[in-house]
């Protein structure tokens, strides 16, 4: 397989370059000396978190737009919890396309009976539950607990305000019976291994779930 073929294209649907960043923090481990690489893109002009249904379905455009001008990946990730366009990017490519909740949530089933997620908004949980209906897992759902207050997707994964609200939501959640807890937005990325460590459960960076199964499928050579 060639270089180009090598490439796993990580979109991230919103326009926070802030969250590309923190993507590439959170998938610099992937990195390995003759598997693939990992690029990370912004949509500029999209809005800077993809909270409303009206936000999901103008970024499915978009991100479809992105795959249809990069045939050169090899597989696409849909970096936003929400999946926005799964189904369209899926239609128009015939590379893997992954979307991080789908990810994320398989990899939690793998390590425990029962998990949770941590969402950035209220609004978004509906949108969450329709998507874990379509797959058939729900009744393995704790619960689903959005984060006090309002913090913005590029500030979920920075700074001591968020942490500790995402503290708060992760407690909560293991008191209903999680065993593992998925990060509901893909900006929550910076405070994964801290919150691990003092939640005691595993923390699911769902991008990094999403990579992990990209990066399987491309070096097993089953794509």
């Amino acid at each position: 397989m060639d270089e180009n073929a090598q490439k796993i294209l990580v979109i991230n649907p919103n326009s926070s370059e802030s969250v590309t960043d923190g993507l590439r923090m959170a998938l610099s481990g992937f990195t390995r000396i003759g598997g693939p690489t990992i690029e990370c893109v912004t949509i500029e002009h999209a809005p800077p978190g993809i909270i409303t249904q009206r936000h999901v379905d103008e970024a499915a455009l978009h991100t479809a737009a992105v795959i249809e001008s990069r045939p050169d990946a090899a597989a696409y990730i849909l970096a936003c919890y929400s999946q926005p366009g799964l189904d369209l990017a899926r239609s128009i490519t015939r590379m893997p396309v992954y979307g991080i909740q789908d990810a994320g949530v398989l990899h939690a089933l793998a390590l425990a009976d029962m998990f949770g997620v941590i969402a950035v908004s209220e609004g978004s949980i509906p949108r969450h539950l329709r998507n874990l209906r379509r797959l058939g897992v729900d009744q393995r759902l704790a619960g689903e607990i959005a984060l006090e207050g309002s913090i913005s997707v590029a500030d979920s994964g920075h700074g001591e305000e968020s942490y500790e609200l995402l503290l708060r939501a992760a407690g909560k959640l293991k008191a209903l019976g999680a065993g593992a807890i998925v990060l509901g937005c893909a900006g929550m990325s910076g405070h994964r291994t801290r919150l691990e460590a003092e939640i005691g459960c595993p923390i699911i960076d769902p991008t990094q779930a999403a990579v992990a199964m990209a990066f399987g499928t491309l070096m097993a050579g089953t794509a």
